[in-house]
């Protein structure tokens, strides 16, 4: 399991967070100073840290979570600035720390020395670590893997299609893996999760005081990509400026850097996802119909979880297996009648909504996973 260092001048913090962190199987470390922080970094292989937002984190050189006790727009926005990986609010919520300390978990298990650096910055991502198998028989996502073969080896731009939790990154990851880019950076990019002020920088980087917390130079996801893949996660939740800047850069092949008057040229190939129905975005004048056409040279849909209910089966073992390893227990089985019951659910949340019953079954059940277990705490 990942290992995390807690920094807080908050013993009652430090002692709630190791209680519950260690509960769920991390090995913490804890700090109540950045004196006493670098010398653990020091001493002891770390993961991540998590951090008070008034711990300075410059000297740690760790990927890191902020929690804060009175959380603003701008102590966000300075966060994720300074490289923060998330921003949690106090109370935390324990389901989405746990949630990026699980990928990062997932990354620090690769074999590659930096993998966990690579991995855990999610906002973006880039890593060439292995790619994880996509999962079913069914004819529908036999389609998407005969897509991917046919367009991985060229270079065009792709745009993936479909709901949330259908697995369009792994899509994209795949284009990547196949592509004779693969030996060189995926980079991904949120485009929902970064505040509209900051996707100029995030994307295009900037110039060292362009603006009040450019302390340096930064480059952007495209330059991070270059040579390789940026894969641009929805996509439909971009701002029509920051289109309009990402549009010049697809037609001119090159970027400037905020605060900058110099044109870098970037070998890119973008991939670019949605949740949305693009073309009524373009209808309503929410997203540009000249940037769609420049992004959709091909188009990929990743059908919902309800149109290949026959591969639930397999999924779910898959599921079983990769969650029991990831907690160090003994695999678990499901009975088939279960495994019935699941097939009939609307599953909303697609892919990602199974993982977590198949997690939640796995904690609350006994040995086997029966039809009543999946009636008592997976109600639909």
């Amino acid at each position: 399991m990942v290992k995390i260092l807690l920094v807080f001048h908050s013993k009652k913090m430090l002692h709630s967070l190791t209680e519950r962190l260690r509960f769920e199987q991390f090995t913490t470390f804890e700090a109540e100073d950045e004196g006493s922080a670098r010398e653990i970094c020091r001493t002891s292989h770390i993961d991540t840290a998590i951090v008070g937002d008034d711990i300075s984190t410059q000297e740690l050189n760790l990927p890191f979570i902020v929690v804060t006790q009175q959380p603003n727009i701008d102590s966000a926005v300075d966060a994720m600035r300074h490289g923060a990986i998330d921003y949690l609010s106090a109370p935390i919520d324990m389901n989405q720390l746990l949630g990026t300390l699980r990928r990062i978990d997932n990354g620090a298990k690769d074999d590659t020395p930096q993998s966990a650096q690579s991995v855990v910055r999610h906002t973006p991502r880039r890593t060439n670590c292995a790619t994880q198998p996509i999962i079913g028989e069914s004819d529908a996502i036999e389609h998407v893997r005969k897509m991917i073969r046919r367009v991985a080896p060229s270079d065009a731009r792709v745009l993936i299609l479909g709901e949330n939790g259908t697995g369009k990154e792994l899509v994209a990851r795949w284009i990547h893996t196949k592509s004779y880019r693969s030996s060189s950076p995926f980079v991904e990019v949120n485009c929902a999760a970064i505040p509209a002020e900051l996707i100029e920088s995030e994307l295009f980087g900037h110039e060292k005081g362009s603006f009040t917390s450019a302390i340096k130079q930064r480059k952007g996801k495209f330059e991070l990509a270059d040579g390789g893949t940026l894969f641009m996660d929805e996509i439909g939740d971009m701002s029509l400026a920051a289109q309009a800047k990402v549009l010049r850069a697809l037609q001119e092949c090159k970027i400037t850097r905020v605060g900058g008057d110099r044109d870098i040229p970037v070998d890119v190939r973008v991939v670019a996802a949605t949740n949305k129905d693009i073309r009524h975005e373009i209808e309503v004048g929410h997203f540009r119909e000249d940037l769609y056409h420049r992004l959709s040279v091909i188009e990929i849909d990743v059908p919902p979880l309800r149109e290949r209910r026959g591969d639930i089966e397999l999924l779910v073992t898959h599921f079983i297996e990769e969650i029991c390893s990831r907690r160090d227990i003994s695999a678990k089985s499901i009975d088939s009648d279960a495994i019935d019951i699941l097939r009939t659910r609307r599953w909303s949340g697609n892919i990602r909504e199974l993982h977590n019953v198949v997690e939640r079954l796995i904690i609350l059940s006994d040995e086997r996973i029966t039809a009543n277990s999946v009636k008592m705490y997976c109600r639909a």
